[in-house]
């Protein structure tokens, strides 16, 4: 009898008391991008989830119930910013979460590709607050941890000096990267390629490669014919080795555009996840960078 008394009271003490997960702090994160960020800050004491996957795109996720019992949980949102993530906001609201602390990561980044004039449907998917995949420069990544670790620090004060430390480690990762990739880069300098959508302003601008134009006719425009056609002018013209298209786009045209020049169709994941190598943050800029070395470099 007393030894069942004793195994009833241990059980009940380990539903009442709080595991190890329950004594992390919560994150989610709208993309892969800014949930290994947070994961490299957070360490230990955070545990991290993402909403969209690495090879979705994060422009269009359709909205779950089960995504908002996932924030209901949390204790800090991270938003993309900039109208990438809109689908976001509904998440958030039905989380009904009140106590969540929810960060827009594009507050401390310079916005590159704002728009001028008035922006309208006839454009395509343009938005109006600038070109919102800016995590695709590293150095913009810091400023992300930066966010990160402020937002960790106000939810869990006690361990502030522990996220400190982790962001410090982050910079001194980056620094380090930073030297290994400008090696890679050398002769990468001046590369052209065509991109299937604008998503790389901020890679080519930290990287010094360039775009010479879209398999979209529009961000967002399903390929035309013609437009194609005025593609493969380009590519020949120019003598273009590489398409680059992201994992969730059709290569359809893409093929097209390459059978006809003899460029090379290849997939650059613009998020953590979108390959099989591009599991944190830091290696995605290695995977991209090799996969552009293999098939433009000289």
């Amino acid at each position: 009898m007393k030894s069942k008394l004793t195994t009833a009271l241990a059980f009940v003490a380990t539903l009442l008391s709080p595991n190890a997960s329950d004594a992390k702090v919560k994150v989610v994160a709208s993309t892969t991008d800014l949930a290994s960020i947070a994961q490299f800050i957070g360490g230990e004491q955070a545990q991290v989830e993402s909403i969209a996957r690495g090879t979705s795109d994060p422009h269009y996720v359709e909205v779950l119930p089960s995504y908002m019992i996932k924030v209901a949980r949390a204790d800090i949102y991270l938003k993309v910013g900039l109208d990438l993530d809109r689908w976001a906001n509904e998440i958030i609201d039905g989380s009904r979460n009140g106590k969540l602390v929810v960060v827009d990561c594009s507050s401390r980044i310079e916005p590159l590709e704002r728009p001028t004039a008035k922006v309208d449907a006839s454009m395509g998917d343009v938005h109006p607050q600038g070109n919102p995949h800016y995590w695709l420069d590293p150095a913009n990544g810091v400023k992300v941890a930066e966010q990160v670790a402020d937002a960790l620090t106000q939810v869990d004060g006690t361990n502030g000096s522990y996220y400190a430390g982790r962001l410090e480690s982050f910079k001194r990762t980056y620094e380090r990267k930073k030297s290994e990739w400008a090696s890679k880069t050398g002769e990468l300098s001046g590369l052209e390629i065509i991109a299937y959508h604008n998503s790389w302003p901020y890679f080519t601008r930290a990287f010094g490669i360039e775009v010479a134009g879209f398999v979209e006719p529009k961000p967002g425009i399903e390929p035309t014919p013609s437009h194609t056609a005025r593609i493969v002018e380009l590519v020949k013209a120019k003598k273009i080795r590489v398409i680059g298209v992201e994992p969730y786009f059709s290569r359809r045209a893409p093929d097209t555009i390459a059978r006809l020049t003899g460029a090379k169709v290849v997939t650059l994941p613009p998020s953590v996840g979108g390959a099989d190598r591009a599991s944190d943050y830091f290696r995605l800029f290695d995977v991209i960078l090799d996969v552009l070395r293999e098939t433009g470099g000289d």
